[in-house]
C-alpha cells in the first residue's frame, strides 16, 4: 500500500508559536503512520523552514537540512544537500500571521501542492475580523456593534467609544487569533493601553461593545456544498472573559461543555448561521466559528479561525469526537478533501 506523503507544518513566527506545536504533537499523534508518510516542516521563531528527522520532546533543528521552495515544482530542496521533497498534501497546523492568513496557502498553490483547509482568499478573509464581520454582516447574520482604530490616528476620547457602545469595551487586533492582544476596557486608561497592546499585533484594532453572553462554538469540517457542522460546544471560562491564558495556560481551570446548554431551536440557528457563514467567506476544509449568545437570546457571530487549536484543551477535534469523529477519522477527512479540491 503505498502511503500518502505529508508534510506537517508547525511552529512559525507568531506569538502562538508553542500552541503550534502543542497542537501539531497531537495531530502527529493522530496520523496513522500505515497510511501516511509524515515529514516535519519546522518553522523557527525568525521564520526559517527545517525538515527535523524527528518530533522529539525537544524541538531543536540542530544538524537539520533547511526546508527551501521551488516554485512550480510540486516540492521543495534542502540545503545543504540538495535533496528533493515532493509531499502529498501540505498540513499547515500554524496560528496567527504567516501561518493562517493566507501565506503558506499562497505558497502551497504556487508549488502546486496541495493543502489542508482554506486557501489563501479565504484564509486572509477570515483572519481579518473587520473584513469578516463586514461580509457576514451582509448575509444578514448579526455582528456585535464595532469601529475601528489604525495605528498611528488620533487615540478616539473614551467618552464618546461610551456614548456609542456603553461603559464596558473589548479592544482587539483586527489579524490574530487565540485572543492575543485582547482586552476589556472600562476606564480611559485602560482604554489606551489596550489599543497600544492590540497594535503591537497588528495595525488595526477592533473597538468592540461588550455584549452579556455566553460563547457558543461549532466546528466546520469540509468543502461546500459537502460541508457539515458539528453539535455546539460552549465554553466556560475561569475568568471575565476567554483569554489565551484561559485557552492555554497550564493553570487554567477554565472547562468546555459538549453539546452546549442550549435549546434545540438556538442550536440549529447557530449551525445554520456558521454554514452560511462558512459560505460566504469561501472556506474550505476546516474552521471553527464562535458565536455569542446574549442574554436577550440574540446571537452574534464572533469570529472564525480556519485552522483551529489542537491541543489537548482545543474545541474543534472535541466537538467532532462528541458526534463520532474520531481524531483519525478527522484528519483521514481533511486530507482527502485537501486531494479531492485540487483533482
Amino acid at each position: 500500500m503505498n502511503r500518502t506523503s505529508v508534510l506537517l507544518l508547525f511552529g512559525g513566527e507568531s506569538s502562538e508559536h508553542d500552541v503550534s506545536i502543542s497542537s501539531a504533537r497531537n495531530v502527529y499523534a493522530a496520523l496513522d503512520n500505515e497510511k501516511y508518510d509524515v515529514m516535519f516542516g519546522y518553522i523557527d521563531k525568525y521564520g526559517k523552514w527545517w525538515l527535523l528527522r524527528q518530533f522529539g520532546i525537544e524541538i531543536s533543528h540542530h544538524d537539520a537540512p533547511q526546508l527551501v521552495p521551488v516554485l512550480g515544482s510540486h516540492g521543495f530542496t534542502t540545503l545543504p544537500n540538495g535533496r528533493i521533497i515532493r509531499p502529498d498534501v501540505i498540513l499547515p497546523i500554524l496560528h496567527g500571521k504567516n501561518g493562517e492568513d493566507g501565506s503558506v496557502q499562497a505558497l502551497a498553490r504556487l508549488l502546486h501542492i496541495p493543502i489542508v483547509g482554506c486557501d489563501m482568499t479565504a484564509s486572509a478573509l477570515c483572519m481579518d475580523k473587520v473584513a469578516a464581520k463586514e461580509i457576514i454582516s451582509t448575509h444578514d447574520i448579526p455582528t456585535v456593534p464595532f469601529r475601528t482604530y489604525h495605528k498611528g490616528q488620533p487615540i478616539p476620547q473614551f467618552n464618546d467609544i461610551v456614548e456609542h457602545f456603553g461603559d464596558i469595551v473589548f479592544v482587539k487586533p483586527s489579524r490574530a487569533g487565540s485572543s492575543v492582544g485582547v482586552s476589556k476596557v472600562q476606564s480611559a486608561d485602560e482604554f489606551r493601553e489596550a489599543l497600544l497592546e492590540a497594535t503591537r499585533h497588528d495595525a488595526v484594532a477592533l473597538i468592540e461593545k461588550a455584549v452579556t453572553a455566553r460563547e457558543i462554538s461549532v466546528a466546520v469540517l469540509g468543502t461546500p456544498p459537502k460541508h457539515r457542522v458539528s453539535t455546539p460546544g460552549e465554553a466556560l471560562p475561569d475568568g471575565e472573559f476567554y483569554s489565551y491564558d484561559l485557552k492555554y495556560g497550564s493553570t487554567s481551570t477554565s472547562t468546555i461543555k459538549i453539546p452546549a446548554d442550549i435549546s434545540s431551536e438556538q442550536q440549529s440557528t447557530i449551525k445554520e448561521c456558521a454554514a452560511r457563514a462558512y459560505e460566504a467567506l469561501g472556506c474550505s476544509g476546516m474552521a471553527q466559528i464562535d458565536f455569542f449568545l446574549s442574554d436577550d437570546d440574540t446571537i452574534y457571530f464572533n469570529e472564525i479561525n480556519t485552522i483551529p487549536g489542537f491541543t489537548n484543551t482545543s474545541m474543534y477535534p472535541k466537538m467532532w469526537r462528541y458526534d463520532g469523529l474520531s481524531y483519525p477519522a478527522l484528519f483521514d477527512t481533511l486530507i482527502k478533501d485537501a486531494l479531492r479540491v485540487v483533482q
